[in-house]
């Protein structure tokens, strides 16, 4: 009997909603040949992670691992399924596949980050397969809110597996392909051992809204509007920025897109054929003359990011361009659960100006995921004999296991580092590995559990007091001096806080034994208890504190 085995292990996107990262392995148990499907990151805030760039899955895995690696496909090009590749292929090293539009942007995160993007294999779709080992892969065409998205059919000795990547069943998407019914049942006909499945919207019973049903509303809004009309929407939904850019047309107004990410997408899009009849746009030199009522803007930070275009028009100017009283603001996006504050700030920050803002009316947006009715039509459609939840916080994964199981499937919650075997007939997690998070702070990754983004934090939350003493031998050299940083000036004796924490620190240096000034650990953790207590009772706060000893030769 053969000991391989079919395994499933997440590293990312399982029990959260991004930084999506999926290992499949066939094999002997430890043995097994990997593939991996997405590299992607999540975003950091100021409240956990102040001064990460961007938040990454810890591969240690599969560096530990990387021999066994034979391929590293990207489902599609959102930044939580792609925006980790170029940093995070050099510990891989395995050819990187991707359809055309997803592997144009995979090759510039790849040049970004220093690496050969001809790295990036850029393949066709079903039926075309990919050898990797003993898998053969095929990139199965679904629609979602970015170009030419795939579900991947992975077919391996031990069965079939059929990971949907993420997904809607929109039959007129306006951009890449539409949902096909027909193409899905003849790719997955037959055995399949398992359906992976996209679970973020597992909660709205309501059936999934077509990209289509958006294109006369929003029409309807910009021309309307009696002055500037500024809208905002997810950068890479090429098919709503298109949308919005058709209302600016029809209403006469020149169109012009502010935001790097923005032109990228729309760049990307043209270069690969995907968009082949973009309306004409405006720079926003030439934006500048033209009067407001016959102007529209397209801009980045439809969720509150605070160097995207939105952000700094509600500051103030953007390359030029200013909001003003009697404009109108669009938001045509959904604000995502922890990116309420950013965006209410910028809301209200343009009310303040006169700004009118629409944000949140289901009119201008449609989601981008498959709601409940849609999963269980994607189970029937599939007919797999397990379901594994995939792409969602625990509460979506739970859920949806749920819904599979009330729909006679087997089913499994298997969260990030779970490794989960699919060659019986019941899933079954078999072990655990590695699955934490890496960031990416300034230029270097650094790890969750390194401590340096904790300290961070501590800093930002107690302040820092630097202590600077100068002995000879046993004998202090004049008095302590003291620096504050992050601290009030003054404490409750109303004395200068810098004052006070000197006179304490050089009172007890005057009454030190000698054996406590020779030894530099005992003389430091004796004036940091001394400055933190004085802290304390002038402010109310014990703040981190650095000594520095030095000592005269």
């Amino acid at each position: 009997m053969s000991r391989n085995r079919l395994i499933y292990l997440p590293l990312g996107g399982a029990g959260e909603i991004g930084m999506n990262a999926y290992v499949y392995g066939y094999g002997e148990p430890g043995a097994e040949r990997l593939i991996v499907v997405d590299l992607g990151v999540t975003f950091p805030d100021m409240d956990t992670t102040p001064g990460v760039n961007l938040i990454m899955p810890d591969i240690s895995f599969l560096r530990e691992n990387a021999d066994r690696i034979e391929a590293i496909f990207i489902t599609h090009a959102h930044e939580d399924h792609v925006g980790a590749v170029g940093r995070l292929w050099p510990d891989l090293r395995a050819p990187v596949y991707a359809r055309a539009f997803t592997g144009h942007l995979a090759q510039i995160k790849m040049e970004e980050a220093g690496q050969d993007p001809s790295n990036v294999e850029i393949v066709g779709a079903w039926p075309q397969k990919v050898e990797a080992g003993p898998f053969k892969v095929s990139f199965l065409p679904i629609s979602h809110s970015i170009p030419e998205s795939a579900g991947l059919v992975i077919d391996a000795p031990a069965g079939r597996i059929v990971h949907t990547g993420d997904f809607k069943l929109d039959a007129e998407p306006g951009v890449g392909e539409p949902w096909d019914e027909a193409l899905w049942r003849e790719a997955t006909a037959g055995r399949v051992r398992a359906l992976v499945c996209d679970s973020t919207n597992v909660f709205s019973h309501h059936p999934g809204r077509s990209e289509a049903g958006l294109k006369q509303p929003i029409e309807t809004f910009v021309a309307g509007a009696p002055h500037m009309v500024v809208a905002t929407t997810f950068a890479s939904n090429v098919a709503r920025v298109k949308t919005l850019a058709e209302a600016g047309q029809a209403a006469g107004r020149s169109v012009c897109l502010l935001g790097r990410a923005m032109r990228r997408m729309i760049e990307a899009a043209v270069t690969t054929g995907i968009v082949d009849d973009f309306p004409t746009t405006v720079t926003p030199e030439d934006a500048r003359d033209i009067p407001r009522e016959n102007l529209m803007l397209i801009v980045t930070g439809s969720q509150g990011e605070r160097r995207a275009a939105s952000a700094q028009l509600a500051r103030g100017k953007y390359l030029g361009l200013q909001m003003a009283e009697g404009d109108s603001f669009l938001f045509s996006s959904k604000t995502i659960p922890g990116n309420e504050r950013g965006v209410i700030r910028i809301m209200n920050a343009f009310s303040e100006i006169g700004v009118d803002v629409v944000s949140e009316d289901t009119r201008y947006h449609v989601s981008g995921h498959a709601n409940r009715p849609d999963l269980e039509k994607m189970h029937a459609v599939v007919d797999p004999e397990c379901v594994i939840p995939m792409h969602g916080e625990h509460m979506h994964l739970r859920e949806h296991a749920k819904l599979a199981e009330a729909g006679g499937r087997a089913s499994l919650v298997v969260v990030n580092g779970a490794v989960c075997d699919l060659t019986r007939a019941v899933p079954h997690v078999v072990e655990h590995v590695e699955a934490d998070r890496v960031y990416l702070d300034g230029d270097i990754l650094i790890g969750a559990l390194d401590g340096i983004v904790r300290d961070r934090i501590r800093l930002a939350l107690n302040g820092h007091v630097i202590v600077n003493v100068i002995l000879d031998g046993d004998e202090p050299l004049g008095d302590p001096w003291v620096e504050i940083m992050g601290l009030p000036e003054t404490g409750k004796s109303r004395a200068a806080l810098v004052d006070v924490l000197e006179a304490d620190l050089g009172q007890f240096l005057m009454r030190a034994k000698s054996k406590t000034l020779r030894d530099d650990e005992t003389l430091e953790d004796e004036l940091k208890r001394i400055a933190r207590k004085t802290a304390q009772a002038e402010i109310g706060k014990k703040p981190e504190v650095t000594v520095v000893v030095s000592r005269l030769e």
